[in-house]
């Protein structure tokens, strides 16, 4: 195909429209050739020219300083670029995402001008890629244990341990790598450090030991990979106080612009939607006459708004000059509530396009494979959910106050959704609720913070009738989230397992009763 013209032969002031509509122009061309076999979602990875001439166009400059050749890394324009992305691929969504907030970000905030003058013309000019490799093996979402270990050696700091699901495995140029220091004794320290690996230096580079299969998101490699490496003192990310610190800066950072990768999904989504069932006819009737169909196709548009308005949030409070290692309540519910949409906006596609939609060379099909596992990873849902609501519990023990209705009504992050829905939230709050109850009071917080972000857009001036129709969804939800908190479920596992044909004894037995 047509190579894109260098990045870096084109100003840093190019407008932003122009900008995303020559990167738009590159998208379709890739994903959007029904001639190329190559481009088919049932291929593993991108063909390395058309890798070449998306990166050509520029979609990483949006993240990267204008110092060094970028656009300035303003979070509103890497917000644009992601949705661009995602509206074409949500898998070319997710490399821009991993490069620019697992990487780009925590460089250009933490890292020496020294490191960032060496590393960032190599993203402009030469299209070079980065990623981070945190979880390991026997440790996924307990990350605080990684046995990945550094230390200092001959001048040089030596890192080892093991890797796995680190995106753009056996394809990124530089790693930013975790790992906790090794003492005399052996034993690992408590914070985490941060690195940055440099693949084209043969003593930095990572061994790509076994590469993953993975269910979705073809575009994208995965592996497990052996660390053996040695790196200068000058590629250690410096935080502003502790490792751990910085590292939920980073992970709340990402969480919070995850709604730049859902929302160009989720316009697609509902574009494919609306347009199919406006001219699919069953019974002699446009499908979109039905009534269950309607309601499928406006909560999708519901799950746009919301992401819109949780886009408008990432560009005002996600840029690198803010802190965000505290903002754990707005950021985790940010992904958990807009990835959950991802997923039943999917499934609700495939749902409406019946049964041609269920190949993956159709985008009903790899929409419901691709969007699954940002519900796991950078945080499983489950997980962020019962931590949104710890954070909750603890603001109302501090406020002295168990009434969760009058608490949200005056709890700052959420204060005028919690107004709104106070009605709905008559309950007093027991602090010490088992796990499945936590993770169901998140589930319904979650639902409020997204409500909060969408008042706050519609007081912006945007479209008043999408606002609306948000809102009365998210009522929706708040009042199914509370009516499942609120039950009593005890129910626990039978360990033993169900024997074959076990109902088979019942066949012709009368009840009880009878």
């Amino acid at each position: 195909m047509e190579h894109a013209t260098p990045t870096h032969d084109r100003p840093s002031h190019e407008p932003l429209e122009t900008y995303l509509g020559r990167y738009a122009d590159v998208l379709r061309r890739v994903f959007r050739d029904p001639e190329d076999e190559l481009r088919t979602p049932l291929v593993r990875g991108v063909p390395p020219s058309d890798l070449r001439a998306l990166l050509a166009s520029g979609p990483l400059r949006a993240f990267i300083p204008s110092e060094h050749g970028g656009r300035g890394g303003h979070v509103a324009e890497a917000m644009a670029v992601l949705e661009t992305s995602g509206y074409e691929s949500l898998a070319m969504s997710l490399t821009i995402g991993i490069n620019g907030a697992l990487f780009v970000q925590p460089v250009a905030k933490y890292g020496s001008p020294e490191l960032q003058a060496r590393v960032f013309p190599r993203f402009v000019r030469h299209q070079n890629m980065g990623g981070l490799m945190m979880t390991e093996p026997d440790f996924g979402s307990d990350a605080l244990n990684m046995e990945t270990a550094w230390w200092t050696e001959d001048g040089r700091i030596r890192i080892r341990g093991v890797k796995h699901w680190a995106g753009l495995t056996g394809l990124a140029d530089f790693w930013l790598m975790t790992a906790r220091s090794r003492g005399d004794g052996g034993r690992l320290g408590r914070d985490v450090d941060f690195f940055v690996l440099d693949e084209h230096d043969p003593d930095q580079a990572v061994v790509v030991e076994e590469r993953f299969h993975n269910l979705g998101l073809y575009a994208i490699p995965y592996g497990r990979n052996r660390i053996d490496v040695r790196v200068p003192e000058e590629q250690r990310l410096r935080p502003h106080r502790t490792g751990l610190k910085m590292m939920l800066d980073l992970l709340h950072r990402s969480r919070t612009q995850f709604p730049g990768m859902a929302i160009g999904f989720l316009r697609r989504l509902a574009d494919e939607a609306l347009d199919h069932v406006r001219t699919r006819s069953v019974g002699g009737r446009s499908l979109l006459a039905y009534d269950q169909v309607q309601r499928r196709v406006a909560e999708l548009q519901a799950s746009v708004t919301i992401a819109s308005a949780m886009c408008v949030n990432a560009a005002e409070t996600a840029g690198i000059e803010h802190d965000l290692s505290k903002n754990g309540l707005v950021a985790n519910s940010v992904k958990a509530v807009v990835t959950d949409r991802m997923h039943d906006g999917a499934q609700s596609l495939l749902q409406l396009v019946g049964a041609k939609g269920y190949r993956l060379d159709h985008l009903a099909g790899s929409a419901t494979v691709d969007a699954r596992p940002f519900q796991i990873f950078e945080g499983s849902n489950d997980i962020l959910f019962e931590q949104v609501a710890a954070a909750t519990l603890g603001a109302m023990r501090r406020a002295k106050e168990r009434h969760l209705g009058a608490f949200l009504a005056d709890y700052a992050p959420v204060r005028r959704a919690g107004e709104t829905f106070r009605s709905l939230l008559d309950v007093q709050i027991d602090p010490d609720l088992p796990q499945r109850r936590m993770v169901d009071f998140g589930r319904l917080i979650g639902q409020v913070v997204a409500a909060e972000l969408v008042i706050d857009l519609g007081e912006r001036g945007y479209r008043a009738e999408r606002v609306r129709g948000a809102l009365e969804h998210l009522r929706a939800e708040v009042r199914s989230a509370f009516a499942t908190f609120r039950s009593e479920d005890v129910t626990q596992p039978d360990e033993e397992p169900v024997e074959a044909g076990a109902w088979l004894a019942q066949v012709g037995r009368a009840g009880a009763s009878g």
